[in-house]
């Protein structure tokens, strides 16, 4: 016959161990689920608005897209931005990834050779050697920027698909770049985008 080896005092003071426990999850859940983000949402939106309401850019009061994802640009008269691998759609906020191919992976040669092509027969006069960011995707696939070689590889077609001064195209690109974070890290970067709009601001002008 099994008998009952409980204590009856630990047995007693069960309900007084409970009482405490839900009272401390109740404090830390308001703390951390509630009072915590209302904190940083309400500091975010005092000193970093912008960066706060998702970098958001807007002309003539429509929202055209955001500083912080790239932006599919197939024709001549656009600076092309990095390639994305998200799926179904490049560009996807809502799936970021990259194709996670590996450098010998047959897939990736095959792309990075469609990309080289493509870049070479919308632009046949350009022998220069392709920067690697115009070619390959990044882990994102939503990177908004390319580097500077990347801009300037692109100048003279943009000039001369828009019968601009290639001067005028080359300034732009240089008002557009951005410098290193802090003042070292990372390198020059142009914000393709911005880039573009203030193409089309110029060439309706």
């Amino acid at each position: 016959m099994l008998t009952s080896t409980m204590n009856p005092e630990s047995a007693a003071s069960t309900p007084g161990m409970l009482r405490p426990a839900l009272t401390l999850f109740a404090v830390l859940s308001i703390v951390t689920g509630l009072l915590f983000p209302l904190t940083v949402v309400g500091v975010a939106q005092v000193f970093f608005p912008q960066g706060a309401n998702g970098s958001l850019i807007v002309l003539e009061g429509k929202v055209v897209g955001s500083e912080l994802i790239g932006q599919s640009f197939s024709d001549p008269k656009h600076f092309w931005g990095r390639p994305s691998a998200t799926a179904p759609m490049a560009y996807n906020a809502a799936a970021s990834g990259g194709s996670n191919f590996g450098p010998s992976n047959p897939a990736l040669i095959e792309a990075v050779q469609t990309r080289i092509k493509a870049l070479q027969t919308i632009d046949p006069t350009n022998t220069a050697p392709v920067p690697v960011d115009l070619v390959t995707a990044s882990a994102s696939g939503l990177d908004p920027h390319i580097s500077r070689a990347a801009a300037d590889y692109q100048v003279l077609r943009v000039a001369r698909a828009r019968g601009l001064p290639t001067e005028q195209v080359q300034a732009l690109v240089q008002q557009y770049t951005e410098g290193t974070r802090l003042g070292f890290l990372g390198e020059p970067r142009v914000n393709v985008l911005r880039l573009n709009l203030a193409l089309d601001s110029h060439s309706a002008n």
